[in-house]
């Protein structure tokens, strides 16, 4: 039997929620924990389906993994298998990322394709490239990523697009290499640089975090380290985005509020009173219906691909007519199809998208196709007349801790509910 999110539309969000460890920030540092002999500790870490999921990853390299709530615990021996080809590869996409430790380290490693969100292509080009220039060769074969190396050397490499992943894996195998590395257009999202942070604790010597240029000057080894993860920016925002189309108040804690700079602004232009904590979150208060604003997808630091299903869903209760830019990932707007069944008045064209603000959705069965696709309805369904019923939820618990059950506190009427859906 399927579970679903029923329902009810028309709750004012009002109060405080807590922001734990990014999801994408934290999967990365498990798999950073191959590159030292010993356990490292990993704390903030949310309570989401693909922690567990890269715990299994890590096991199937011989690592002892135990995750005690928000703490994970990894325990890398001194003898680690290369091939990261279990059953777990293809359930996340973030898997992909032991592919830079286990070069950095074994000099070979052979890792299965990754999975997840069904958003885009995502290929692996840019990620095969790096190593190359480190001194590794890189092929696809058989379902799998395989790269060997004699020894990995410093390089010069630019990236063609600033990848988060690619960055990330480049790097991974950098800090092992012989001599000094520069990443130019590395990606600048604050993931990137809370990995830097946990590298340097362990021994690893990089310049220019959060810069578009990452330099890495290689060591013999690494050790074990304990690092806290940061805080989710973007359930940051996703909250941020609730009290905007709820006409809510939501005071947001435990996510600095400049990495959502842009977010924030753009919803001052909505109508939004925002007021910034120092470090440690946001207040939004939306006292009038939302005014349309145009939406356009960038990497750090413009607007993330990621906010983009909830710039659709703002978009469709707020006054006036919004412009939406996907520059990212080109199939993220099959997240509008389901708006439509909630009644959206919005239409593509390639990358663009136009949404015509209404008073009030309308209540109907929709299926998220991924985890901010999933919450971006749930958000829609506040907005409907109604009972919204939400299927496919398990994509939101890859990425949102204890959704529903902070929904409820913050006023919402929603439950989850056991049962098969019958798509219309």
């Amino acid at each position: 039997m399927s579970e679903h999110i029923d329902l009810q539309g028309g709750a004012r969000l009002v109060g405080e929620v807590e922001v734990v460890g990014a999801k994408n920030s934290v999967l990365k540092l498990m798999a950073a924990a191959l590159l030292a002999e010993g356990t490292t500790t990993i704390t903030n870490c949310p309570q989401i389906l693909d922690v567990p999921l890269m715990g299994d990853v890590l096991r199937s390299v011989g690592c002892e993994v135990e995750i005690d709530g928000d703490t994970a615990r990894i325990t890398t021996p001194a003898e680690l298998s290369h091939r990261a080809d279990s059953a777990a590869m293809g359930k996340l996409r973030a898997s992909v990322c032991v592919l830079g430790p286990l070069v950095g380290r074994l000099k070979q490693a052979v890792v299965a394709l990754p999975g997840g969100d069904a958003i885009g292509q995502r290929p692996l080009d840019m990620h095969q490239n790096g190593l190359r220039k480190l001194g590794a060769t890189s092929t696809i074969k058989h379902g799998c990523v395989v790269a060997e190396a004699d020894g990995l050397h410093g390089a010069q490499i630019w990236l063609d697009f600033p990848s988060v992943g690619a960055t990330e894996n480049i790097l991974m195998a950098a800090v092992l290499a012989e001599g000094t590395t520069v990443i130019d257009n590395a990606a600048r999202e604050p993931e990137i640089s809370d990995i830097c942070t946990m590298l340097v604790e362990m021994g690893a010597k990089i310049e220019g975090a959060g810069t578009s240029t990452l330099t890495v000057h290689g060591v013999e080894a690494l050790h074990p380290t304990e690092h806290r993860v940061i805080g989710d920016r973007i359930v940051g925002a996703t909250w941020a985005f609730a009290a905007a189309m709820t006409r809510g108040d939501l005071t947001v804690k435990g996510v600095n509020p400049h990495h959502l700079d842009l977010v924030l602004d753009k919803l001052r232009l909505a109508g939004a009173d925002i007021t910034t904590f120092d470090g440690d979150g946001f207040r939004v208060v939306q006292a009038e219906r939302p005014q349309a604003v145009d939406w356009v997808t960038l990497p750090y630091p413009g607007f993330a691909t990621d906010l983009q299903p909830f710039a659709v869903a703002l978009s469709s209760v707020s006054e006036g007519t919004s412009m939406i830019t996907e520059n990212v990932y080109e199939a993220r707007f099959r997240f509008i199809e389901e708006m439509v069944r909630l009644g959206a008045d919005a239409r593509t064209d390639g990358h663009h998208a136009v949404v015509r603000g209404i008073e009030q959705l309308s209540s109907a069965p929709v299926w998220a196709a991924d985890i901010r696709a999933g919450a971006g309805l749930v958000l829609a369904g506040l907005c409907a007349d109604g009972v919204t019923e939400i299927w496919d939820v398990f994509h939101i618990d890859r990425g949102y801790p204890h959704f529903v059950e902070n929904l409820n506190r913050l006023g919402a009427d929603i439950k989850r509910v056991i049962g098969d859906p019958e798509r219309s």
